[in-house]
């Protein structure tokens, strides 16, 4: 039988199919996915703010009347179509002005009462509100949810109304709350003077003043910390009484492969390697996280990492998230061995892809059980359960946060405790690394190679699109190449974004009809992709229209220019990423980002994106603007949980849950002791992966 918090949300009263339906598109499937589904803001509806003391660039929110509604078409931009409402109070009226959803005309009715949130500014003499968010009042609003008091704003998709999306949370908690039992020990609650879990699920919904509010969200934020910290502190625990490989970290095969290299390693570089030997050298597994900028030159110091595992006999699984990265890893690499491997012992290397045919896999199999491939690059095949390694050593995963968790323990353990070094390419300022990987030693490489020059980046509005398409024909005519990035393949009518396929063609055929144009993105087959990847690299394509599939891993010196259309659709961390494809070079590069950047938000990951090159000051910004979720990916173990934490500005509180999480782990490593039952239950339902950690003690 189901718990109260599992049964689905339809059988709450008034949950139909359709309904259901839009519930769980917001990932609500369960009536406690309902619970944790928080406001992003709250208004207070005590009292609201007159229209004549509105103040310019202030966020305000305001009960109004509609008088009137019309519907224009902008003079700049075709078929661009703006609907204006004048609203108005006993204290006057305001313009309030919405772009390109028409389908407020027929929303607002003259005489109906409207509130409003957004920000006041002047236009042509007249205050105005652009874009403000907008809740209909019907007489069913003089409820205590909705009006009188402090009210949750949640995020919601068409068709869902915030008032039903309320009554449907207040049902929730009314019906579940007094049978909640607190997962968290009282004694852990005490020392952190937390609230209990009922008041914290009620308060955060519908808080009685602002302090209970801070409460609930120091409770739930605590919460997510907690059950992030706990696996860490497991796995550390687990690890630290296991026996390793104690490499031999010097020989023929490293000396060899560092003196093939064209370039010299940068001091960053160098400290690393330092750092990867000495962990190598000790019988113990290493466990270290490498962080560096795109273009930090993180790839070679995992291949001389492999060299060493390879001069003592030992096998290197490299596991990266896409197959155009293991590809261009897989060349990359060769091209580096293939320079000295007539001098010293052959490195042998492989390439392990899903699209590899069966009969191309069973031959790879044979040789990486045999022990002929001393190096394996691949994706996520490298899971598959047929591959068994003969003496595995080393473990190297690329861009971690795209894996799940239970997805990057599963290499290791097909050999016997072999050392893991795991690599990203979004930066962590260092003091949050050390307390959100405290499993993982940390390495930087915070420095980029000589010669190489930061990306300049403008932004444009996509009125202005010519001039950025000028700046990119100037780099063509140099004989350079250029990306254009879209971040959808169709064209989206509901986001009034064009799309890759569409604009292609477009852009082919008027604006770069003179250059020749290719188009890349996730659903052409491998062997396409591979085609066309081949055919800019070689120069055959002067410019390459692709979707956000080139984030990750593509490598051409020659391609100079970058223009992102729809810059606003993106995160910062993924503009960060995608403006790392260019710059690969000793040349001037450029990103130029085109967009219609209407909310706040959007203009300061733009700004961000102008003012910073560094990795780890974007991080920051990301993490500011953006919170955990979006920085870290949705897949991230943990990181996935944190719905309502932040990292950055609960450093203190994310600190405590760690010294709990470690107290907890060192008192009851099993979990099994009766006042932590609830807990053990909450983190297996969870991470159920995580339970033979659970099996000491």
């Amino acid at each position: 039988m189901k718990k109260p918090l599992e049964k689905p949300v339809r059988y709450l009263k008034g949950i139909g199919p359709k309904r259901a339906r839009l519930f769980n598109s917001l990932g609500i499937e369960s009536i406690e996915d309902l619970l944790y589904y928080f406001p992003y803001r709250y208004e207070d509806r005590t009292n609201f703010l007159l229209i004549k003391d509105l103040s310019e660039g202030s966020l305000s929110t305001l009960k109004a009347k509609v008088f009137s509604v019309r519907e224009r078409v902008s003079l700049r931009r075709r078929n661009f179509k703006i609907i204006e409402a004048v609203v108005g109070d006993n204290s006057g009226k305001i313009l309030c002005v919405w772009f390109n959803q028409p389908y407020l005309k027929n929303y607002f009715k003259p005489g109906e009462e409207v509130i409003l949130y957004g920000k006041a500014q002047h236009y042509a003499g007249k205050m105005q509100i652009n874009s403000p968010e907008f809740e209909l009042i019907d007489s069913r609003d003089s409820d205590s949810l909705n009006i009188g008091r402090i009210v949750p704003v949640y995020s919601l998709p068409k068709g869902m109304t915030q008032r039903v999306f309320r009554s449907t949370v207040r049902e929730a908690l009314d019906g579940s709350l007094p049978k909640l039992k607190d997962f968290l020990p009282f004694d852990i609650r005490s020392r952190s003077a937390q609230i209990n879990l009922a008041k914290a699920l009620a308060n955060i919904h519908f808080p009685d003043t602002l302090e209970g509010q801070k409460q609930a969200y120091e409770r739930l934020s605590f919460d997510e910390f907690f059950i992030f910290q706990l696996p860490l502190a497991l796995r550390k625990a687990n690890k630290s009484g296991k026996p390793g490989i104690a490499h031999k970290t010097d020989g023929k095969l490293t000396d060899g492969f560092i003196c093939s290299l064209p370039f010299e390693f940068t001091a960053s570089q160098k400290r690393v390697i330092a750092e990867i030997k000495t962990d190598m050298s000790r019988p113990v597994p290493m466990q270290r996280l490498l962080q560096g900028d795109v273009g930090s030159g993180k790839t070679v110091v995992a291949t001389l990492a492999a060299m060493i595992a390879a001069q003592g006999g030992y096998q290197t699984a490299f596991m990266v998230p896409t197959e155009i990265l293991a590809n261009q890893h897989y060349e990359k690499i060769s091209s580096q061995l293939t320079a000295y491997s007539s001098k010293v012992k052959q490195v042998r290397i492989g390439l392990l892809t899903s699209s590899l045919s069966k009969e191309e896999k069973d031959k790879i199999y044979q040789e990486i059980e045999s022990g002929k491939t001393d190096l394996i690059i691949g994706t996520h095949a490298l899971l598959e359960g047929k591959i068994q390694f003969k003496n595995l050593g080393l473990v190297v995963i690329d861009e971690q946060h795209k894996f799940g968790v239970g997805q990057r323990a599963l290499l290791p353990r097909k050999g016997f405790n072999p050392d893991v070094l795991i690599m990203t390419a979004t930066p962590i300022p260092r003091t949050l690394a050390i307390t959100l990987y405290g499993d993982l030693d940390i390495s930087v490489i915070n420095e980029l190679p000589p010669g190489r020059k930061p990306v300049k980046t403008i932004c444009f509005d996509t009125e202005n699109v010519g001039e950025a398409y000028g700046l990119a024909k100037e780099q063509l005519g140099l004989g350079y190449q250029a990306y254009i990035i879209y971040p959808v393949i169709e064209e989206s009518y509901a986001l009034d974004i064009a799309g890759a396929k569409k604009r292609y063609e477009e852009l082919k055929k008027y604006e770069f009809k003179d250059f020749r144009v290719g188009l890349i993105h996730g659903r052409l087959k491998q062997s396409g992709q591979d085609d066309l990847m081949r055919k800019f690299r070689d120069k055959e394509l002067d410019i390459l229209v692709a979707t956000t599939i080139l984030e990750v891993g593509i490598d051409i010196p020659n391609a100079t220019c970058m223009i992102i259309e729809h810059a606003e659709r993106f995160g910062l961390a993924g503009l960060h990423q995608l403006r790392g494809r260019v710059g690969r070079g000793s040349a001037d590069s450029f990103c130029l980002l085109l967009a219609d950047a209407e909310t706040e938000e959007a203009r300061r990951r733009l700004k961000a994106m102008e003012r910073f090159s560094d990795g780890f000051r974007i991080a920051e910004e990301d993490l500011k603007i953006r919170g955990p979720g979006e920085f870290f990916g949705r897949r991230q173990h943990g990181l996935t949980e944190l719905k309502i934490g932040n990292p950055l500005s609960q450093m203190q509180l994310l600190k405590r849950a760690r010294e709990e999480a470690l107290r907890m782990v060192e008192s009851d490593p099993g979990l099994r002791q009766e006042g932590n039952l609830p807990l053990r239950e909450k983190l297996l339902q969870r991470f159920p992966e995580y339970e033979r950690l659970m099996v000491v003690g």
